[in-house]
């Protein structure tokens, strides 16, 4: 039997020089599907033989949250009961460090560099799942199965539009689903979408109700004749957290109340699990399906939880990464490993245990293995079948285990792992770190300088791997946007280098170009002849949205420049932060990008007011939708973010050539 999709080696380096065409790639894979159905099909016994296939997916959830991984106190029993039916791995990893791209590699088995879901997508990202990829549920739907889709879906910046292809585009019968994460939060969502039908309204927590729709499909909307291919990818316990009460009682002890929603987070969607496996048990569908549990990367935040606000969203990041170095962007080890559990009866042992590496694409060509399908051959596969893996065995992999993460620390970039050996390279691929992880679990102990000889080989090999990935995947995305964000740089007027400032309080990480001392209104920013800033670093990473209050005033008698912003920004520098407040001698509420000689080319209302107002500004940064919003009483100001914007890492106040007073900067409920 030939390979699905198989194209000669010639034919692939014809095509490959062919302007890629979306809508005539769509056409090609549903003319290859028929006749895929009418020549293959009929020749294989497909149906009740095959078994059913289940990708149950965590968002953000740790290599050490679960109690089967030793977490010392959140409660997982479902999950716990689980490992004893099956394989527990102690060596999964997720294909990246975040969330779309880990995803687009367990649909596609392709690294996300390669098939083209290189960063987490924001609402209207010119980059998606591409309909040139083929998908896991599309290579099964012709083979005879069914395919549903529950839950998170995060590989379209355009949900729910004809501009990008959707679930179905990619091979689901049906879908329910958001476009990233549930909202307003956990409880109560209002964004899902059915099959193209906007939901409304729900009542009840996102895990619950993603599990309660795969179990509603499975018993009301599914052919029993035919093997079906589910993914169910939970939100919990990616932030904005909201936990039934009922799933935090068992940590009622717990003073922190974030870390009380935190691990009722956990529980809630270890519950949302154990519905799901009780509705295949009342089915009869235990012994023939192949159940899948796993996360998209490792945990969110610092896991220290230090911030003003004791029940802010941020307080509820208390995911562990089991004493791994790293966390969730990371190409370190607690930013990629992450639980992998797999339980499929009579053909995997119960209660064993793995340490073979294995990683999110290889679900793809273990899907198709299990339904007999074979593999396509006109693109690099990066995932292996890992059924061997499952009963401790080693599997051969083409090629290496690759980590490349958009958004990762500057140092830990890319990673490659070759058996017992893992590279680590950063953002220049100039410097790189080696470690035998074995032995250094934890990566404690950089053995470069010690092996230089390894560490050549291996090097060697890493660049190899990149060079293919950067060949095959759509690069113009991300060297567009990269081109992007260098044009409005150099459109920018450069602020000149400020001088080091000085903290009087404590409060603040870095100042520069002025002094903060304390007062009864709370801070009073100095900037003398100067432009002066003063900041404070997110212990996460803004990536998505968040709202932040501050009050602000002159602190000046007389004099015309006066003036007050809340800063925001990627980097501690002048020319790198965005500005939202008031130009107070001007006479208007402003947003602009940079040093204050772009103040003219940023955004801004006039507003009636006397000099000595006090002001009290609400800024929302949504990257999410790529604009900040800025409101001041009556007026409100929108100011669009560019896509190169991928993160905020520093708020602050910013003042120029003034003095002025702010109080504490409070963040808001996220995403609310």
């Amino acid at each position: 039997m030939k390979p699905l999709l198989a194209v000669p080696s010639g034919r692939r380096m014809l095509l490959s020089k062919i302007p890629f065409n979306e809508s005539v790639w769509l056409k090609r894979k549903q003319m290859i599907r028929t006749l895929f159905l009418l020549l293959i099909l009929p020749g294989l016994a497909f149906a009740k033989t095959k078994p059913n296939i289940v990708i149950f997916l965590a968002d953000d959830l740790g290599w050490g949250d679960l109690a089967c991984y030793g977490h010392p106190r959140i409660k997982t029993p479902h999950l716990d009961k689980f490992a004893t039916e099956g394989v527990r791995f102690t060596q999964a990893y997720s294909a990246c460090g975040v969330c779309s791209p880990s995803r687009s590699s367990v649909l596609t088995g392709r690294t996300p560099y390669r098939n083209g879901v290189w960063r987490w997508l924001p609402v209207g990202n010119v980059a998606h799942l591409r309909s040139s990829e083929i998908t896991t549920p599309e290579l099964l739907r012709a083979a005879g199965y069914e395919t549903m889709h529950s839950g998170k879906w995060h590989l379209n910046g355009y949900f729910n539009s004809d501009k990008q292809p959707q679930p179905d585009d990619h091979g689901y019968d049906w879908w329910f689903a958001t476009q990233n994460n549930a909202s307003p939060s956990h409880k109560d969502p209002n964004n899902f979408v059915r099959n193209r039908k906007e939901v409304g309204p729900l009542k009840g927590f996102s895990a619950p109700l993603v599990a309660d729709e795969a179990t509603r499909w499975l018993k009301d909307e599914r052919d029993p004749e035919k093997p079906f291919f589910i993914t169910v990818w939970t939100h919990e316990p990616h932030l904005p957290i909201e936990s039934d009460p009922e799933f935090q009682k068992p940590y009622a002890d717990i003073e922190n109340p974030g870390v009380r929603q935190h691990h009722g987070n956990v529980t809630q969607l270890d519950h949302a699990f154990g519905k799901l496996m009780k509705a295949l048990d009342e089915l009869g569908l235990r012994e023939n399906t192949f159940v899948v549990f796993t996360s998209d990367n490792g945990p969110e935040g610092s896991g220290n939880g230090k911030l003003s606000a004791p029940d802010s969203q941020q307080n509820r990041t208390w995911g562990s990464t089991g004493g791994l170095r790293g966390r969730k962007r990371d190409s370190h080890e607690g930013g990629i490993r992450v639980p992998g559990i797999i339980r499929w009866p009579d053909h995997i042992k119960p209660g064993s245990l793995s340490e073979v590496p294995i990683i999110g694409s290889d679900l793809f060509s273990t899907s198709l293995a299990l339904a007999g399908v074979p593999l396509p051959t006109d693109r690099t596969i990066d995932g292996v079948d890992i059924l061997p893996a499952c009963a401790g065995k080693p599997v051969h992999r083409p090629v290496p285990l690759f980590w490349r993460t958009h958004i990762a620390p500057e140092k830990s970039h890319a990673a490659m792992r070759i058996g017992d050996w893992k590279i680590v390279a950063d953002k220049d691929l100039k410097n790189f770190q080696l470690y035998q992880i074995k032995t250094d679990w934890k990566e404690e102990h950089d053995l470069a300088e010690e092996n230089p000889n390894k560490l050549a080989e291996l090097k060697e090999k890493f660049l190899e791997v990149w060079a293919g990935v950067e060949k095959e995947g759509p690069s113009e995305w991300w060297e567009n946007q990269a081109e992007e964000g260098r044009k409005k740089q150099s459109r920018k007027k450069k602020s000149v280098k400020l001088p080091e400032g000085k903290d009087a309080t404590g409060d603040f990480q870095i100042v520069k170009g002025a002094k903060v001392t304390r007062s009864d209104f709370g801070y009073v920013l100095d900037t003398g002849d100067s432009e002066g800033f003063a900041l404070q670093k997110l212990a996460i990473p803004l990536q998505e949205a968040a709202t932040f209050k501050v009050k602000f005033r002159s602190a000046i008698e007389n004099g015309v420049t006066r003036n007050a912003c809340f800063c925001f920004g990627p980097e501690p520098t002048n020319n790198a932060l965005y500005k939202a407040g008031t130009l107070i001698g001007m006479g208007k509420h402003g947003i602009f990008d940079g040093g204050w000689g772009n103040v003219s080319s940023g955004t801004s209302k006039n507003a009636t007011f006397e000099p000595t107002t006090t002001f009290e500004a609400t800024i929302t940064i949504d990257l999410d939708h790529g604009k900040a919003t800025l409101q001041i009483g009556d007026t409100t100001i929108a100011q669009a973010l560019p896509a190169s914007l991928e993160q905020v890492t520093y708020i602050g106040i910013y003042a120029k050539n003034t003095r002025s007073e702010f109080t504490k900067i409070e963040r808001v409920q996220d995403d609310q």
